[in-house]
């Protein structure tokens, strides 16, 4: 026994060893080194592109030119008050609070101005510029010259809105974690020339020869007052060489450093940069085991034009070195590029695209050239603005390369499905042979010089990276693995159509690092401004630093405070919570100032961190007066089980519960009673590529029929549409089905209009090749090649924040729907809500009731919702159910007039004892019916068997009788908003 204890003691300490010792091995490895490639970027971008599709970066290099300052040119001004042309839709007034400006009071239409040139050459075109009140996003507008895009990109141009945080230091809560602040935008005129750092560094340039032109401006987004245009000369940036001839000589100066905290900047250009806490060796500031917000960025500071600004201060002038602290490990291989800018302007050439390699670890390294010599800057004494801006410039030519070979390669798969007959991109019903022999060489003459030039394409492109990188990557292994399987395929030709899903994989392996090719994320603890040769003694952590700390942490697990209940006072009203932190923190400012001194209610707020909580702390007796953010299906499920307060009787229950669409509401009653308020809510819209539709010559579809009219015209082109595969319940009620009997206790799948409702899910699949399974469909979307599709707010938010290039190319619209006879189409579908309510067991219901109506009011919504958005940006829009606060957010005006008609049409599943067997049962007879080929009747006649079997045990369990009447409200009809839309 005595031996096998030893055995085992020496055993684990030999894993600790192998543990320790791999863990250095992973701190401590570096990549394999790669030599440059010869392959150069114009090589890359020598494919053919539409004349009114041209990149920018394609323009830089067809006009080697562009990049030489411009001599003799003037600056062009223009006064945009003085335009000659304007579309009817614009909204314009000629002066903005007294000054002389003009005011563009929406998003619509277009404004144009004539102006004269006198000297042809390429101009930065720059603004003065003043986002008007409205949505945080900033203000996007399309540049045309004589009627036309010079380029792609200067379809939207962006003038940001400035930012910072609305107080630091930050507070912090009652056991001492710091709480995020709002975030607080600079208002006022701002000076921009248009740019684009997805594809240069610079600012764009337009060419504009002797004579008279036309600058048209288009709304895209958001309303603008513009002060001035400008058309300016493109001014030269020196070489650093040139830059230090510029200023004194280098002079021995004392030794002096100042430590600038990434926090504490002075402006940032989106919401969506953030600062985030970190813990680890020689962070500043030590968080010492509190949440203490001490870095900046990272995945919160990616995209192309992000910058953040902050103020350093020199005792004197002189030649300061400038240090960064930072960690850039989130995509293996790549460098994070920030172009930096001091006082508003790039010092030297070798600042544009600053590239911070990958490392696993933070390092703190100063700016400078490739062989490690630190760059020096010359500052007169005192206040200076440092800037660093995302910039993807340098991957551009990539990007670009890789979505053409992937277009290439998806014309060639469907150039062989048409040759071959093989339609389908699925495994389960592909209609060729296998063992059928092919000649290729027939059928395809230059079958084999096609795969020749993909291979060699693609190698091009992975030698590019590699010498961009000097390192291996993710994105090269994706490409050399996909050479791979071209190389293989290419060895027998005629096995090409039996290996025809390989281009899906092909293409499925390169785009989803495509997806994050152009994101720049990096985070930054600190910036350090001190003389040449000055030690500050600064240290990054190490692997033995990181132990003693570790301990240290844990030690204070034992005595430091981090319970905020412990803090509950005993009398007050007691709140759990089932959302993020930051959520929480922002709610509780709220009801300290607005709700307590209202209503004299002190109010418990606590972070829920997991659902089970309130079912275990039901069952143990100790739960909360309100629960707040719990599921759609959590009320009823209480309600069941006598946990859950029914809400109508108590004073105001109407006009709170008028607040809400009926139909989201249904979900949250139970056997006649009303058990939850609903909070937020999604919804499923239609979203479609206008570009891509209009060049089809297609409609947006308004019915099914329409649907399945436009369907051939996207396949013959190579497209498709998304519908969720696990949404049956809009198919359902839009073809008058229900899941369940009026009293709740009988399932009614396999009822006529069920069973035509099942068909017609299951067509969509089968008789109409809809793809199974779409794992990003916003990145197909991106690229064009689902153009149109059913998706949800998640969607809708992530277009509008990672796919700028699309922006202004794709809109949402109500869902198909069923035309009835009255030529109304119905749009029924379920909008999945969060819910609060009051728990059975609370001894302060009339209190808890009182929070609520203050909580689901238009008036709070409205302002949370504002906050939250302040917090994070439109990634955490606050989509609430309250109507009234819903069309007080700033969705665009044809996005709300969409969202208020599908509105209309929610109707979301009621939920009765065993309803959890619905989803997994119409799941279930789906895959019979699409995957193994069961008939749909029998399919969803077994699906309805096994329904019931599970609603008549919970009935039993429950108590329920045979003529019990669970009274499930029965909607009908749509709502009618009580105002016109906008």
């Amino acid at each position: 026994m005595k031996r096998m204890r030893m055995l085992g003691i020496a055993l684990r300490l030999l894993i600790a060893v192998a543990l320790v010792f791999g863990g250095i091995r992973w701190l401590t490895a570096s990549d394999p080194i790669l030599h440059a490639t010869s392959v150069s970027a114009e090589q890359l971008l020598a494919f053919e592109s539409k004349p009114d599709q041209l990149p920018y970066a394609k323009l830089m290099y067809q006009y080697p030119e562009i990049n030489v300052a411009s001599s003799g040119a003037k600056t062009i001004e223009i006064k945009p008050t003085e335009y000659s042309a304007a579309a009817e839709d614009a909204i314009l007034a000629s002066s903005e609070e007294g000054e002389a400006a003009l005011r563009w009071g929406n998003e619509q239409g277009w404004v144009e101005w004539t102006f004269e040139v006198p000297t042809g050459g390429w101009y930065e075109l720059h603004f003065d510029y003043k986002p008007l009140e409205g949505g945080n996003a900033s203000v996007v507008r399309g540049v045309q010259i004589d009627g036309r895009y010079p380029f792609v990109e200067s379809e939207r141009i962006e003038l940001e809105r400035l930012w910072k945080d609305s107080k630091y230091p930050y507070d912090s809560n009652e056991i001492g974690q710091q709480i995020r602040p709002a975030q607080k935008e600079l208002e006022g005129w701002s000076e921009k020339a248009a740019a684009v750092f997805s594809a240069s560094s610079e600012p764009v340039l337009y060419r504009l020869e002797e004579g008279q032109h036309k600058l048209r401006l288009v709304g895209v987004r958001e309303s603008v007052a513009l002060r001035k245009i400008a058309f300016v000369p493109k001014a030269e940036i020196p070489s650093y060489e040139n830059y230090k001839r510029l200023h004194p000589a280098v002079e021995t100066q004392p030794g002096w450093y100042s430590l600038i905290e990434a926090e504490q900047f002075q402006r940032k250009s989106s919401l969506a940069i953030q600062t985030d806490f970190w813990s680890e060796p020689y962070i500043s500031p030590d968080p010492k085991g509190r949440i203490t917000y001490n870095v900046l960025g990272g995945q919160r500071w990616r995209l192309p034009g992000e910058w953040v600004e902050w103020e350093l201060s020199v005792p004197g002038d002189g030649w300061y070195e400038i240090d960064l602290k930072t960690f850039q490990n989130y995509r293996n291989g790549f460098e994070a590029y920030r172009t930096i800018s001091i006082d508003g302007k790039t010092p030297f050439q070798e600042l544009l695209h600053y590239g911070i390699p990958t490392e696993k670890e933070f390092k703190i390294g100063a700016l400078a050239n490739q062989e490690g010599e630190s760059y020096l800057f010359y500052l007169e004494k005192g206040p200076h603005t440092l800037r660093m801006t995302s910039d993807s410039s340098l991957v551009q030519p990539v990007y670009l390369a890789l979505k053409e070979a992937l277009d290439q390669l998806a014309d060639f798969d469907r150039h062989i499905r048409l040759l071959t007959g093989n339609y389908s991109k699925s495994g389960f019903d592909a209609n060729t042979d296998s063992t059928r022999t092919w000649d290729m060489r027939k059928l395809e003459p230059d079958v084999e010089q096609k795969m020749a030039g993909f291979i060699a394409h693609l190698t091009d492109i992975r030698n590019y990276i590699n010498g961009l990188n000097k390192k291996d990557s993710d994105l090269s292994e994706a490409i050399k693995g996909s050479v791979a399987i071209l190389e293989k395929m290419l060895e027998d030709v005629n096995e090409i159509p039996n290996k025809i899903n390989d281009f899906s994989t092909i293409q499925n392996n390169i785009g989803t690092w495509m997806a994050t090719l152009t994101q720049q994320p990096l985070l930054l603890d600190y910036i350090v401004v001190r003389t040449p040769g000055t030690e500050t003694n600064l240290k990054t952590a190490s692997t033995l630093a990181r132990i003693p700390y570790a301990v240290t942490d844990f030690g204070r697990t034992f005595y430091m405070d981090y319970d905020t209940r412990k803090h509950n006072r005993k009398e007050a009203l007691t709140i759990w919570v089932q959302r993020g932190r930051d959520y929480v923190e922002l709610l509780r400012e709220m009801v300290d100032q607005d709700f307590t001194p209202r209503t004299g209610i002190e109010v418990n707020i606590n972070l829920m961190t997991n659902p089970n909580m309130l079912i275990l702390g039901n069952a143990a007796g100790d739960v909360p007066d309100i629960a707040l953010g719990v599921g759609e299906s959590t009320p009823a499920d209480f309600a069941m089980r006598d946990a859950a307060e029914e809400l109508s009787g108590f004073p105001g229950f109407d006009d709170v519960f008028d607040r809400f669409i009926p139909g989201v509401s249904r979900s949250l009653s139970y056997d006649g009673g009303i058990y939850g308020l609903p909070e937020v809510q999604n919804f499923q819209m239609l979203f479609y590529r206008t570009d891509i539709l209009e060049g089809l010559n297609l409609k947006v579809p308004d019915t099914w029929d329409d649907i399945f009219d436009m369907l051939p015209t996207l396949q013959e082109n190579g497209m498709t549409m998304n519908y969720p595969k696990s949404d049956f319940s809009t198919l359902f009620f839009q073809n008058g089905a229900e899941a369940y009997s009026p009293e709740g206790l009988k399932g009614t799948l396999a009822s006529d209009a069920g069973q035509q409702a099942f068909n017609r899910w299951t067509d969509l699949y089968r008789k109409y090749n809809l793809p199974i399974d779409i794992p990003a469909f916003f990145q197909h979307f991106r690229d064009g090649d689902i153009p149109i599709g059913v998706a949800d707010f998640n969607t809708y938010v992530q277009l509008l924040v990672a796919a700028p290039e699309i922006t202004g190319h794709w809109k949402i619209a109500p869902l198909p729907g069923v035309k009835q006879a009255s030529g109304e189409v119905e749009r029924w579908s379920p909008q999945g809500i969060s819910a609060a309510m009051i728990m059975k067991k609370s001894e302060r219901k009339d209190d808890a009731w009182k929070f609520l109506e203050w909580w689901t009011s238009e008036e709070v919504q409205s302002q949370y919702a504002k906050d939250i958005e302040s917090f994070y940006g439109i990634e955490f829009r606050w989509n609430t159910a309250n109507v009234d606060a819903m069309k007080a957010l700033t969705w665009p005006s044809d996005d709300l007039k969409a969202l208020q008609e599908q509105a209309r049409w929610a109707k979301n599943m009621p939920y009765v004892p065993g309803y959890y067997f619905l989803t997994r049962e119409m799941e279930f007879a789906w895959n019979r019916t699409v995957m193994e080929g069961m008939p749909a009747q029998e399919s969803l006649e077994q699906a309805q068997l096994s329904l019931q079997r599970e609603m008549n045990r919970r009935q039993q369990n429950f108590g329920i009788k045979a003529d019990d009447d669970l009274h499930i409200p029965q909607i009908s009809k749509p709502y009618e908003w009580e105002e016109p839309q906008r």
